[in-house]
């Protein structure tokens, strides 16, 4: 590997070391994202960086197959090498875990996820492990938009289907998307109706977590005229109250939330794609023990959570 000090590879992200040599032995771009578990467009964007990086094609067509350029022939060796190295460097912590040690482990989530999932895995970890420390970092718009290099550095995120894709998820939980509406709203009496989402104001979070069924939403012709964005979804009752606007918020949340305003939580009048919450995280994580038991964990917190609002868990 080149020297730390070398100002082109601290630009790198030393994933690629690893999807370098997949490449260079597979020889194909579909092969090699199977091999990593990667989808085919990001194993293509990873030989789009490596060919910026090194100033050549590394493959080339010849027919219906790839050849190595020479320069690839020679990485070739080397990044089994490299690759051999940083098995034996980092496989040195791959030790089992053991979670009666102090550890920490790194959530982004908003509000919703924090509130309904976080809740719930941080009482399975106190019972668990009460030496575990859980963050639940703030989900920003710039860590959804880089989720792949962001979860190379944090353990996971909170995010339903639909937002981002091509990394590895476990499924945690349904929820509905419910309409709230001021208790004494004038032109809304009972559940609003498809008339009232196109012709009210809305109060909308400021985020792409509604992004299916604000697609719904325009399939059959309606626009929302949005007048708030909101910083949380927790916020979304108390910029409702007292106003015309409408807003859409998560069931689970909104039955935890809607007590500090003068709010009712009502049915969509149409059959809104339900909220499909996962725990995104980097293949970097796949084989890590501490990572591996986190997940059981996460699993078991979204057994207690039950599939969705309507199913509960046991008792």
């Amino acid at each position: 590997l080149p020297s730390a000090g070398d100002d082109r590879v601290t630009q790198l992200d030393f994933n690629l070391v690893t999807a370098l040599r997949a490449l260079l032995e597979e020889r194909s771009v579909t092969r090699a994202a199977a091999r990593l578990g990667l989808s085919q467009p990001a194993m293509s964007a990873a030989l789009a960086r490596l060919r910026r990086h090194y100033g050549d094609p590394l493959l080339t067509r010849a027919g219906n197959v790839y050849v190595l350029t020479p320069l690839a022939a020679v990485l070739r060796e080397r990044s089994a090498a490299a690759c051999d190295l940083l098995e034996q460097v980092f496989g040195a912590q791959a030790a089992a875990f053991d979670p009666s040690l102090p550890r920490d482990f790194t959530l982004a989530c908003t509000d919703h996820g924090a509130a309904v999932f976080g809740a719930e895995l941080a009482r399975v970890l106190h019972e668990r492990a009460p030496n575990v420390r859980l963050h639940l970092r703030h989900l920003s718009p710039t860590l959804v938009e880089n989720a792949a290099t962001a979860l190379s550095t944090i353990d996971g995120m909170l995010l339903p289907h639909g937002v981002i894709e091509n990394l590895p998820t476990v499924e945690l939980y349904q929820d509905r998307w419910m309409c709230l509406v001021a208790d004494d709203h004038p032109d809304v009496p009972g559940p609003p109706t498809l008339d009232d989402l196109n012709r009210l104001p809305w109060v909308a979070y400021q985020g792409d977590h509604d992004v299916l069924v604000a697609r719904q939403l325009s399939m059959m012709g309606i626009s929302r005229r949005t007048e708030v964005y909101a910083p949380t979804f927790q916020s979304l009752p108390l910029l409702v109250e007292r106003t015309r606007r409408l807003a859409l918020m998560q069931e689970r949340l909104a039955r935890l939330s809607v007590g500090a305003a003068r709010v009712r939580v009502e049915p969509c009048p149409f059959p809104a794609v339900p909220v499909r919450m996962a725990l995104w995280w980097h293949p970097v994580h796949r084989h890590d023990p501490a990572h591996v038991w986190l997940r059981d964990r996460a699993e078991e917190a979204a057994r207690v959570l039950g599939g969705s609002p309507d199913h509960p868990p046991a008792e």
